[in-house]
């Protein structure tokens, strides 16, 4: 069973970032700068967190994993409520 995570990081060096940028744009769908909407069975998290922790430096980096409630409505404001492309959103 998948489980809706997002996933934001702050990354101080440009070549970690565009790393994580890349690894990040292959597992999930690019919200916001450094926001990720993604869904994973629990081993597909654990292999995203190990892949991660290869790419950071713990000391300069943050990166948070936040699973999403199964059931609600998010609530977007300002420019959020564009749809990123290749998106579809299904009520």
């Amino acid at each position: 069973m998948k489980t809706k995570y997002l996933v934001c990081y702050d990354i101080a060096d440009p070549r970690r970032l565009s790393r994580v940028l890349r690894m990040m744009k292959g597992v999930g769908v690019h919200l916001q700068y450094s926001v990720f909407y993604c869904e994973f069975t629990w081993p597909e998290l654990q292999d995203l967190k190990q892949r991660l922790a290869g790419e950071i430096k713990p000391d300069e980096d943050d990166v948070r994993v936040y699973p999403l409630p199964s059931a609600g409505r998010v609530v977007s404001l300002g420019l959020g409520d564009r749809v990123p492309e290749g998106v579809k959103v299904m009520l």
